[in-house]
């Protein structure tokens, strides 16, 4: 079977088609045919990437439900493993977000049938995650409120600081900040008693980062996405760690995402000339320079500089899917553009002032 599964790799390159019967004939084949656990899961892991490569949700799907007797036959915590990156998978095909949510409520029904208490929080923080990015923020906390009930009880840290770090994101989306604060210190306090990977720790810098912006303190946000941004230097470069190209290129967007809010910071403190000196930060902001985001960035900050309305607007409209697709860049460029029109009106009516 080795072999066979060398072919479909080959084939993977040239024939998807091909490479994903290969594969199938792999994961499903009979016992008589001697095929190990260890192949069965490269087979469905492959097949799992390769349905990514294809966006072809329905496949998947198709794949995590059909793979439960499969999963069966191995050890609770490897299966465990392997439902959640099958479940992460939808993350690399666009507009599978709802699909990914019914396949994660699928998962949790067999995870409650075959009594496997861990998957089912594993995949119930998973569902918290997916009904905040679909703005389903009723049911996020909900499921929330029932997860750390349970996990308090376990004193499972690493998952509570994981939890406690979406109710933050969640009343933050709600634009409560007091009670968003609140998550956030206790996901803090939760990560200073363990180990905390160094992923978690930037998503937990990003939203501290964030919510220091929320509150006008942008040097201090600046140091928390400078830190975000920097801690996920290794998991960026998928050669370096051991992790999916899906999972890299998700670690690069978030540098990215941090190194916009770097840029924004120094846009909302009036340091625009700043900006310049931030691609000599090292090799991670240098590679974003042409990105489209930081472009859009550049050119709202020397429409700040000249203190020009006008080229304010031309860049909002230029850029406007830049721009605008970001909750906390749309909240703050919409606070400067007041600013700007403020200054405007000052400079009018500034020769007939005595």
């Amino acid at each position: 079977m080795a072999s066979q599964l060398a072919q479909a790799h080959e084939a993977a390159k040239q024939s998807p088609q091909q490479a994903v019967e290969l594969y199938n004939s792999v994961l499903f084949a009979d016992k008589a045919d001697n095929v190990t656990m260890s192949d069965r899961e490269t087979a469905l892991l492959a097949l799992a990437a390769l349905y990514e490569q294809m966006q072809d949700a329905s496949a998947l799907t198709t794949l995590i439900n059909g793979s439960q007797q499969f999963l069966v036959t191995i050890s609770k915590a490897k299966s465990s493993k392997l439902i959640r990156t099958l479940v992460d998978r939808f993350n690399g095909i666009s507009g599978a977000l709802q699909v990914q949510i019914s396949t994660c409520k699928g998962m949790l029904d067999w995870a409650k049938t075959e009594n496997r208490e861990y998957l089912r929080q594993a995949l119930e923080t998973r569902l918290v995650s997916l009904y905040l990015d679909s703005h389903l923020y009723t049911d996020a906390l909900a499921l929330i409120s029932q997860l750390l009930s349970e996990l308090k009880k376990l004193d499972d840290r690493m998952q509570l600081v994981e939890v406690h770090l979406l109710e933050s994101r969640v009343y933050m989306a709600l634009k409560n900040l007091p009670k968003s604060r609140a998550a956030l210190t206790s996901a803090r306090t939760a990560a200073n008693s363990i180990y905390t990977p160094p992923p978690l720790q930037a998503q937990l810098d990003l939203q501290s980062g964030t919510l220091h912006s929320d509150e006008g303190d942008f040097k201090t946000a600046y140091s928390y996405f400078f830190e975000t941004m920097e801690g996920l230097n290794v998991y960026a470069n998928s050669k370096s760690v051991s992790e999916s190209a899906s999972a890299a290129a998700s670690y690069e967007q978030q540098q990215l995402q941090a190194f916009a809010y770097m840029i924004l910071c120094k846009i909302m403190t009036q340091q625009p000339d700043d900006i310049t000196s931030l691609f000599a930060t090292g090799k991670t902001a240098a590679k974003f320079r042409d990105r489209q985001t930081v472009v859009a960035l550049q050119t709202v900050a020397k429409a700040q500089k000249q203190r020009s309305l006008a080229d304010f607007e031309k860049a909002l409209n230029e850029f406007r899917n830049e721009l605008q697709s970001d909750e906390l860049i749309r909240t703050h460029l919409s606070a400067l553009y007041d600013t700007l029109m403020e200054q405007n009106l000052l400079r009018l009516i500034e020769p007939y002032s005595r």
